[in-house]
């Protein structure tokens, strides 16, 4: 499913115009700098959580040692952060069925 096609499908359910629907979708999930409500949480360090449907926040990961699979030379590899989803018990139920 692609954005628009979300949009579509919210702005049918919710009786918006799917301008105004897209608009809602860019809101929530735009991950560019300084928009959309997921991406500034996680960049603030917070954890956004939706019960029922699951936890989005960040993990950080040490910076380490690694080799470029070319040459077989040690790089290293810098620490950074990074994002995560985990879903919740009532997605994971209906997913597996």
């Amino acid at each position: 499913m692609t954005k628009t096609e979300l949009a579509k499908k919210l702005a049918k359910q919710t009786g918006l115009s799917q301008a105004k629907a897209l608009e809602v979708v860019n809101a929530i999930f735009d991950a560019r700098p300084g928009k959309g409500i997921i991406a500034t949480e996680l960049d603030a360090g917070r954890k956004v959580i939706i019960p029922g449907f699951g936890t989005f926040y960040t993990r950080h990961r040490k910076a380490r040692e690694g080799r470029n699979p070319a040459t077989g030379k040690v790089i290293k590899i810098p620490a950074k952060n990074y994002p995560v989803f985990r879903p919740g018990k009532t997605l994971k139920d209906r997913v597996s069925k």
